[in-house]
């Protein structure tokens, strides 16, 4: 298949439209029609969907993480004959909790990296598998464990999390025997797919309340204020919540925890730059190998 319309599959996908596709790759929307429109003479099929964003039929996920490949194999060809990496963005999906505290360190890595850029696709992890199965990402932080077709899967260990909130927010909601009214103190909720705290509550409660005060923040720094400043009780990994439980910001509510096991699943595919960049998230992650004591409570 000719190279520059699999460019313009991925560009489409990446971008989200066709005209955002053509000023990406400096050609006009017509240009990028008629290229998708000789891909998909070309395979029978309809490869996207004509929606805002443009999406990936299955026929285009199987030919999108074809080209992601071709892209990623073509550009370390062109280094190894010309000495010079060309510009590939590596794609990945991380969860929020992740980005926050230690998957930084896969960006410090990244940046000494020849032509290398990264482009983060922020998805919680047990939902972030879809993107790799269409091809969207080439590597993904998740919680599945077993391996989609054609990736390997490496462990990176447990992220720990606790239910902690304002000292204000803790006593106003702490009886004289110590309990903690779990079924109407307001809590903090990352977005519609945060089922984790759900599923720590039902832990705590005997019957799960139908109407909860609940405030979805969909943003890590904006959640973590939240906590602070007690519009609700959350649960934090260890990582992000230490230095606030140290300085009496936060509060552990109990002793119960949360651990969520991490994986890291990659296309099994003979390239340095993915190698790289897999060792990258592995060393990254080695905070999450040994449970770490949290004090607070």
């Amino acid at each position: 298949m000719n190279p520059s319309h699999m460019a313009t599959l991925l560009a489409v996908l990446d971008e989200g439209s066709f005209e955002a596709a053509a000023l990406s790759l400096a050609i006009t929307p017509s240009a990028v029609s008629q290229r998708i429109k000789a891909l998909e003479n070309q395979t029978g099929r309809v490869l996207i969907h004509r929606t805002q964003p443009a999406t990936p039929t299955e026929a285009g996920e199987i030919l999108a993480q074809a080209a992601r490949r071709m892209a990623l194999l073509q550009a370390e060809t062109d280094a190894q004959l010309r000495g010079r990496l060309a510009h590939i963005p590596l794609s990945v999906a991380v969860n929020a909790d992740s980005l926050a505290t230690w998957f930084p360190h896969v960006l410090a890595a990244a940046a000494q990296w020849d032509n290398a850029s990264l482009r983060l696709h922020v998805e919680d992890e047990a939902h972030s598998l879809k993107l790799l199965r269409r091809g969207d990402v080439l590597g993904v932080v998740t919680r599945e464990s077993t391996p989609v077709s054609g990736c390997d899967v490496k462990s990176l260990g447990v992220m720990r999390y606790r239910a902690v909130a304002s000292p204000r927010l803790a006593a106003q909601y702490t009886a004289a025997d110590g309990s903690i009214d779990w079924a109407n103190m307001p809590a903090l909720r990352y977005g519609p797919r945060d089922a984790l705290q759900d599923a720590d509550l039902i832990g705590r409660v005997t019957h799960m309340p139908r109407r909860r005060r609940i405030s979805q923040i969909p943003s890590s720094q904006g959640f973590l204020y939240a906590a602070r400043v007690g519009l609700g009780w959350a649960l934090l990994p260890d990582l992000q919540a230490q230095d606030l439980l140290d300085s009496g910001e936060l509060i552990l509510l109990d002793e119960q925890v949360e651990d969520v096991a991490l994986y890291w699943q990659h296309w099994r595919l003979e390239s340095p730059l993915l190698n790289k960049l897999s060792s990258a998230v592995v060393d990254a992650a080695s905070d999450l190998r040994a449970p770490r004591h949290v004090t607070g409570l």
